[in-house]
């Protein structure tokens, strides 16, 4: 692989001169946008333009006569497509588009994604800025929303029950739509500041890694898939590619995963951008009136009784189609990030399921190592004298590591913040001091914050101070963690959570009491008190299960919280009791 190509990494020893490859660049660029029949930014590059006129006039016009013909990655998409809506008329069957600026080599969306001479690009869906590192992006959407977010056409593998199923003819004209998108999303950031900017889609080949090589057993196994973005929406593409690397120009032969059956995995998948479709109205993508709907269409709300009401209500969602030919297309109707990502994710997990003996792994987890508060002193409890260790047995193995000081201690020549020190030793946090005997003298050197004591059988011992109080404490970490893993798991299965600090859901400050008996009978008489009464006519529905107490396994912290917080779903009597409640007992 090309590293470089791929995903711009170069040798260490690599002295280029920056300025000069961004020019180099910024003419491929010309040169390419040229040989499409787009404006260009010429500015230094204007001569050697004028030069190629003609060459690229040529160029011009057989691309022009080859409108009509897709690389094979592409051809094999548009098949997937007229196959999969055989049944509706053929001018309904939509074609993907034939002449794309082609992402073929890292760092070309990056240049793309703000215009020349510039540092900074904004639009109603992004603003995008040039910093040291590179560029840094910031996209309207920041987060992603997933409540009723994913849908599947008809026609292809069966429908989960979790997702909306969509009629063939929606997803026909949803894709219909997504390949028209209105003129200002066409936009190349590159060239907004011309007065008739370049529009056109950006298109991206990967080869995301399915199945890794099993040396001498089986070759590295790949699937293909094909992006396409309106010109505004070039930064997702520089995002995607810098995580799952280019796969190189899909119109050369040695791109086309169809000749190497080596490494293909046979499934191709497609991508397509289009942040506008939330946009459409239901009655406008060919969803039935409520009342033609069958039962599914009605709970899924995948029909309309008001003209105007917008698909998925106006929000962001994915609509995908598949099959077992192992052709996969979705559309994205969002420019979150995320979702370019996840899609990615997601159809290598298609590709993993069809081709068998792999699977593509959603898994996370967090080596946890328990820690322990002992308070002022440690060493005094002999069950932290931990037999079989010795000073001595560690500088014989680790001393190249440490300088060994004249007191009998350690301190780690690459990071001087670690101290090795004796097994059986005494730390006392009032006197700041650690003590231990070497041939019965007592050595006693300073016990300082910032720094890791480290005792032979690893067990490190540290200061710290508490998160509110103005004391500290010392603070030991066992040697060896647990591996908490959880595997094959599912967005939102808690991965992440495995790994957070317990530490994060403790509130650290101080609490206030008049009367800690009276306050705390306060308390007792809101675990108990009858919630069940609580809601004005027509938002019952609110709680599912009004009768749960506070302090009821079944009910969440989010659920206490909103018990306890006034609202207008409230009656009034209970808003007022509420409001009674002095914050002195809240905190309690």
């Amino acid at each position: 692989m090309d590293l470089e190509r791929s995903i711009g990494f170069r040798q260490q020893d690599d002295d280029r001169d920056e300025e000069k490859e961004r020019q180099k660049l910024q003419l491929y660029i010309n040169l390419k946008l040229a040989s499409s029949g787009q404006p260009i930014v010429a500015g230094d590059n204007e001569e050697f333009l004028h030069t190629a006129q003609d060459l690229l006039k040529s160029y011009r016009e057989k691309n022009r006569l080859l409108t009509d013909y897709f690389c094979p990655s592409d051809q094999r998409i548009q098949s997937f497509l007229e196959r999969y809506l055989k049944d509706l008329p053929a001018d309904q069957i939509p074609r993907l588009p034939g002449m794309t600026f082609v992402l073929d080599r890292h760092g070309v969306a990056r240049e793309l994604s703000i215009p020349l001479g510039e540092d900074e690009f904004h639009s109603d869906i992004i603003n995008s800025y040039r910093v040291k590192q590179g560029v840094l992006h910031n996209p309207a959407s920041d987060r992603r929303t997933t409540e009723g977010s994913f849908h599947i056409a008809e026609g292809g593998l069966p429908i989960p029950g979790d997702k909306k199923a969509v009629p063939l003819e929606t997803f026909a004209i949803l894709l219909k739509a997504a390949l028209s998108p209105p003129d200002e999303l066409l936009i190349i950031p590159f060239t907004a500041n011309l007065e008739n900017p370049a529009k056109m889609f950006i298109s991206l080949l990967l080869r995301p890694v399915v199945c890794p090589e099993v040396p001498a057993q089986d070759a590295e196994k790949n699937l293909e898939i094909r992006f396409f973005a309106p010109g505004n929406l070039i930064s997702n593409l520089d995002f995607v590619e810098s995580i799952f690397g280019n796969g190189g120009n899909p119109f050369l032969a040695e791109f086309d995963a169809a000749l190497d059956v080596e490494h293909w995995t046979g499934h191709t998948g497609c991508v397509i951008l289009a942040p506008h479709l939330p946009q459409l109205t239901k009655k406008a993508v060919g969803l039935p009136h409520f009342d033609d709907a069958n039962s599914r269409q009605r709970d899924e709300q995948m029909c309309w009784k008001d003209e105007g009401e917008l698909y998925n209500n106006g929000m962001s969602f994915k609509i995908t189609a598949r099959d077992e030919s192992g052709v996969i297309v979705t559309l994205l109707a969002d420019n979150y990030y995320g979702y370019c990502k996840k899609e990615v994710k997601t159809q290598i997990g298609f590709s993993a399921n069809l081709f068998g003996l792999a699977e593509e792994e959603h898994a996370g987890g967090a080596l946890a190592f328990p820690r322990r508060n002992h308070g002022i002193e440690f060493g005094v409890d002999s069950r932290t004298r931990e037999p079989g260790y010795s000073f001595k047995d560690v500088v014989e193995r680790y001393g190249a590591i440490m300088d060994i000081q004249p007191e009998g201690y350690g301190i780690d020549k690459n990071f001087p913040n670690i101290i090795y020190v004796h097994q059986d030793l005494r730390m006392d946090l009032e006197e700041q001091t650690i003590q231990w005997e070497v041939n019965g003298e007592t050595k006693t050197i300073r016990l300082q914050p910032g720094k890791t004591y480290i005792q032979p059988n690893g067990y490190k011992v540290e200061m710290h101070k508490h998160p509110s109080a103005p004391s500290w404490r010392l603070i030991g970490t066992d040697p060896e963690g647990t591996l908490c893993h959880k595997p094959c798991t599912v967005s939102g299965g808690g991965k992440s959570e495995i790994s957070k600090s317990i530490d994060d859901t403790v509130i650290y400050g101080p609490l206030f009491v008049d009367d800690l008996q009276t306050d705390l009978d306060r308390v007792e008489e809101i675990y108990l008190h009858d919630y069940r009464d609580r809601y004005k006519p027509g938002f019952e529905h609110e709680d599912k299960d009004p009768k749960r107490r506070p302090i009821s396994p079944r009910r969440s912290l989010g659920s206490v919280i909103k018990l306890l917080t006034p609202s207008p779903s409230y009656k009034d009597e209970y808003n007022e009791w509420l409001a009674d409640i002095p914050p002195r007992i809240l905190a309690l």
